[in-house]
């Protein structure tokens, strides 16, 4: 068993774990493993937004067309699909995609550059979106339940860890992060909205420093009799709960905006995967709501109610990925999107 911490991210620690060295987790989880050569890496959320029927076709559309950029030079290392129904009732499409470097990322967005800001956008009926975050490798850390299924930034990572130690219990999401090792990672500033002043159907919305991110997901394909039946009508419903409560009284325990999403296919059929997107004020705000919040106390206790009723044996995949961000590792831009899309909404 190892640190989830990569060996050359490792210092010596300033702030304590919440687990000792004695501790022994009731099952095995992973981490992504990247070369030293990566040292940062983008999560770019693509988003198109549509009212109705009558503009499915061309919102459709829009999203090919982005994904259809993702095969140029310098385009994503792994990008996935995905559909959300807000709280509005709008149809969100979104393209999260996985660059293993910032410079990679840069150069193929100066490439659509001209595509994006072109003032036909404003003049589509539909709305668009981009949420881009690029931590350092210090500033972000991942978990999975199986060796053999990465997903997300995992995929552009390249390789996993040997059986981590850090998962399990209350406050291991933190101890994965390096950078917690020395820093409290405390939030300063606030969000900050404006519109580009050359273009007023654009909104732009300014990180602050140490806002936290998270994806959160789940793969029930592969799941059959026992299994399938406790995920759908016990495991499921509750973490629907938690992502409505997120998604409609979120800000009040500094949840910025939660999307829970579900995987489509090229031609837009659903999967059977789903997962949440999160933005919080801090990794602290998101910790409070993990510990102590009845909605995830709920979440998480189903969980490992399931696991142990298959004596930790699992075919469901599960995984997730946190960030905490610098303000010069954030843009969000938001174009003739409603009021409550995104960080908009905060």
């Amino acid at each position: 068993m190892e640190s989830a911490i990569a060996p050359h991210l490792q210092c010596p620690r300033t702030l304590a774990r919440r687990a000792g060295d004695e501790y022994q987790p009731n099952y095995p989880c992973w981490s992504a493993r990247a070369g030293g050569a990566v040292t940062q890496v983008v999560m770019a959320h693509f988003g198109v937004q549509s009212l109705g029927r009558e503009l499915h076709g061309a919102a459709c559309r829009a999203l090919a067309l982005i994904t259809a950029s993702f095969t140029l030079a310098d385009g994503p290392g792994h990008h996935d699909l995905s559909h959300y129904v807000d709280a509005e009732s709008y149809d969100n499409m979104i393209a999260i995609a996985y660059w293993d470097s910032p410079q990679a990322y840069l150069r193929w967005s100066a490439g659509v550059a001209a595509w994006w800001d072109h003032p036909a956008r404003l003049q589509e009926g539909i709305g668009y979106f981009r949420e881009i975050h690029m931590p350092h490798v210090a500033q972000f850390e991942t978990m999975f339940n199986t060796p053999d299924h990465p997903q997300g930034v995992g995929v552009v990572m390249g390789s996993l860890s040997g059986e981590i130690r850090e998962h399990g219990y209350w406050g291991a999401m933190r101890d994965r992060l390096p950078l917690a090792q020395t820093d409290a990672l405390a939030p300063d500033g606030a969000l900050a909205q404006a519109a580009r002043p050359e273009s007023p159907g654009r909104l732009r919305v300014a990180g602050h420093d140490n806002l936290a991110i998270i994806r959160s997901g789940q793969d029930w394909g592969a799941t059959d009799g026992q299994e399938r039946a406790l995920y759908l009508e016990q495991m499921a419903p509750v973490l629907v709960a938690g992502m409505n409560f997120l998604r409609d009284e979120g800000r009040a325990i500094g949840c910025y905006s939660n999307r829970y999403m579900t995987h489509i296919d090229a031609a837009g059929r659903p999967l059977e995967k789903t997962f949440g997107v999160s933005h919080w004020r801090s990794l602290d705000a998101l910790e409070q709501w993990a510990e102590f919040h009845p909605t995830h106390v709920e979440i998480f206790g189903t969980f490992l109610r399931m696991v142990q009723a298959l004596a930790f044996q699992l075919k469901l995949s599960v995984f997730h990925e946190v960030a905490v961000l610098k303000p010069h590792e954030q843009d969000y831009e938001y174009i003739n999107c409603h009021p409550r899309t995104g960080l908009l909404g905060a």
